[in-house]
């Protein structure tokens, strides 16, 4: 007789044989504990887990439903210590027996014994019921399992619940095609683009865009952004062969065809302003030659570059002859409100072509690779693929995990930032034993604390507030994918093979859209800052191209941990123009818009002199604040941003490649704002 055993503080009732072998002879369970005396039932599938996607041969069935009235967090582990050096997995799923939909699926989120033990959390819909099925996929021995429910997720508690999704295409995206501030579904093959609009009130609306049959395809990577500033983001496809851009006409309905006809062994793409004059150009990295970029003429036209090109980028982005070019990731590393460029590089081989480069935004339409200079200790020869930038201790600076994809040349690096331009490897000092390898890395803040996680193949490292402890999360995560808010609830959730949306939990949050005026519309390049009470200021990039084959959203996501109000929201836009917004709402979407121009308005200091004036070669800047390390922009009269860096040792700056004509000098220094008047000759 094989007997199920339900343990409660009123009854203990031994069910009927087999009565559980299959779905539709599923067992009814609620909270309490239960005892599985073998596997040898119908297999579940499909199999929901994504650490582990193998079919099994026997399964064992379970139907939960809900209490009416308000919806459950549900958790159903098999982590007892009763069954310590057990090995189990589960799966959970909405639906019909004809017709299952995976919620939620573990393998080894156990802690007890060997950890082979399974967690798996949902948040339940008031009176839908759910199957559970465990199966033999690693035993067909018995266990105990526990099923509990609580309110809400308790704070800190990152799950996810995993729902399918209409999609056709294998390169994806989450990000707002149509303007209305809300990330959507986007999947991509050779003539379709398929996009899952999201809606406001919830839910999606699904359109499939018929295109041109492309001459490449988003083989190795996707990026988004609006070149032509026509209000609909376009998409960049890097494929094996070459590049092809997909423009959306006036009202997003249709999309153009542009490639070209060089030859591009296409690994991760961007979108960026290069040379910082408004507007959006793109950038590819190339895998056996150096790599390339394409020049926004205003119009939205596109010119292809090569190397250095004194028409392009004179000094060139990445000039190895032999590639080893892979993931970029565009990032203001040394505070000075441009951005500058990390390549992760992966080649055997040859050295040259597989050492990881930091080139310096010079602020001059250059950029100079420092990653081998003193004390920068970037310029590895690690077989990276990608990197995860983000500020991980919240000291005001940009911290880089360097994520290995094989342990041939070195491990995966965590370098701390220590706010000059030079990084400390702090690897030792944070526990990365089992951070797993391969190719995609990206940070993103999932339970709202406050603290930026990292999105690693299949694993999220859970942020313990300090930047030096991070907690492994598997469960429900999947190997790799977009990042974005899919159902406007302020947490972060994963557009992979379906849809995995953040369980969430009582933290606060706020998410910012950045819409460019004198720089681009995205506003892709701005610095956001927000000061908060308990957690001080946090710090996000805004960036087209994360991690290395997928395209994330570009609303900038912070959490409030349980702070209650935000003091200030600063924008640093590419332009240079500063926006500050004070007490804003929180747990809701901000959208910031760009200023017109800088103007004499904007001065909040007037200790600055500056001479001589009128200016030839050079002017001398005097003032009794301490200047050293302070950043300066130089702007013509209409706001376009002509000049900028930081003075290092230094009081004279270069104007001789200036025109003639009337210009605004700007220090920024401790949180204050300098502007000065001059003419140069």
């Amino acid at each position: 007789m094989k007997k199920l055993l339900l343990y409660t503080s009123l009854l203990c009732i031994p069910l009927g044989m087999h009565a559980q072998q299959d779905c539709a002879n599923a067992v009814p369970v609620t909270v309490g504990t239960y005892t599985v005396d073998g596997i040898d039932g119908e297999a579940p599938t499909p199999v929901c887990t994504t650490e582990t996607t193998d079919q099994a041969g026997n399964g064992e069935w379970y139907i939960y439903t809900a209490p009416a009235g308000d919806d459950v967090f549900v958790t159903v582990t098999s982590d007892l210590e009763v069954n310590s050096g057990g090995d189990t997995r589960v799966q959970v799923y909405s639906g019909n027996c004809g017709n299952l939909n995976c919620i939620v699926g573990d393998d080894d989120a156990g802690n007890v014994g060997n950890g082979f033990l399974s967690v798996a959390s949902f948040q339940a819909i008031a009176g839908e019921s759910y199957y559970i099925a465990w199966d033999n996929r690693w035993s067909s021995a018995g266990f105990d399992f526990e099923i509990s429910e609580a309110d809400a997720p308790p704070p800190g508690q990152l799950t996810f619940t995993a729902q399918s999704t209409t999609t056709s295409g294998s390169r994806i995206a989450m990000v707002d095609m149509n303007g209305d501030y809300l990330d959507d579904l986007v999947s991509v093959s050779a003539s379709n683009i398929n996009i899952n609009y999201q809606l406001e009130t919830g839910g999606f609306n699904t359109v499939n865009i018929t295109t041109t049959n492309a001459d490449n395809t988003p083989s190795w990577s996707l990026a988004a952004g609006d070149i032509d500033s026509n209000g609909y983001n376009d998409l960049l496809y890097g494929g094996g062969s070459g590049v092809t851009f997909m423009m959306a006409n006036d009202d997003g309905t249709a999309y153009t065809e542009i490639s070209g006809p060089e030859f591009v062994f296409s690994q991760r793409s961007n979108f960026v302003d290069l040379n910082n004059d408004g507007h959006l150009d793109a950038f590819v990295c190339h895998d056996i030659a150096p790599n390339v970029y394409y020049i926004n003429d205003g119009d939205g036209n596109l010119t292809f570059y090569q190397g250095a090109d004194p028409d392009g980028i004179p000094s060139g982005l990445g000039l190895v002859t032999n590639g080893g070019n892979y993931g970029t990731v565009w990032i203001d590393y040394d505070n000075d409100r441009d951005m500058d460029l990390f390549i992760a590089k992966c080649r055997g081989g040859n050295t040259d072509a597989k050492i990881n480069e930091l080139h310096r935004n010079n602020g001059d339409n250059t950029f100079t690779n420092i990653a081998g200079d003193s004390g920068v200790n970037l310029a590895d020869p690690v077989q990276t693929w990608s990197s995860a930038w983000g500020d991980y201790d919240n000291d005001g600076d940009m911290d880089g995990y360097i994520g290995a994809s094989s342990t041939s040349d070195g491990p995966t690096k965590y370098m701390r930032n220590n706010g000059d331009g030079t990084f400390t490897d702090i690897s030792g000092s944070v526990d990365l034993s089992n951070t797993p390898l391969g190719i995609e890395n990206a940070p993103a803040d999932f339970d709202n604390d406050g603290h930026l996680d990292i999105f690693s193949n299949g694993q999220i490292l859970l942020n313990g507030g300090d930047g030096l402890s991070f907690e492994t999360i598997t469960q429900t995560v999947p190997q790799s994918g977009a990042i974005g808010d899919a159902n406007n609830d302020g947490f972060l959730d994963i557009f992979s093979n379906g849809l995995f949306l953040n369980d969430g939990n009582d933290n606060n949050w706020i998410k910012i859209v950045t819409v460019g005026d004198e720089s681009n519309l995205n506003g892709i390049g701005a610095r956001v800052e927000i000061v908060s009470p308990g957690l001080g200021t946090q710090i996000r990039d805004v960036r087209s191209g994360e991690g290395f084959r997928y395209m994330s959203s570009l609303n900038t996501h912070f959490g409030l941990g349980q702070d209650e109000e935000i003091e200030t929201v600063t924008v640093h836009w590419p332009s240079g123009i500063i926006t500050v917004v004070e007490d804003p709402d929180i747990n809701d979407t901000l959208v910031i818009f760009e200023d017109e121009n800088l103007g004499v308005d904007d001065i909040t200091g007037n200790d600055l002199k500056v001479f001589p004036n009128p200016a030839e070669n050079v002017i001398n800047l005097e003032t009794p604040i301490e200047l050293n390390n302070a950043i300066y922009s130089v702007f013509t009269v209409d706001g376009k941003r002509v000049l900028n860096a930081r003075l290092e040792n230094t009081t004279i700056i270069d104007v001789s490649n200036l025109a003639t004509g009337n210009y605004f000098i700007r220090i920024l220094q401790d949180n204050k704002t300098y502007v000065q008047q001059f003419l140069k000759k």
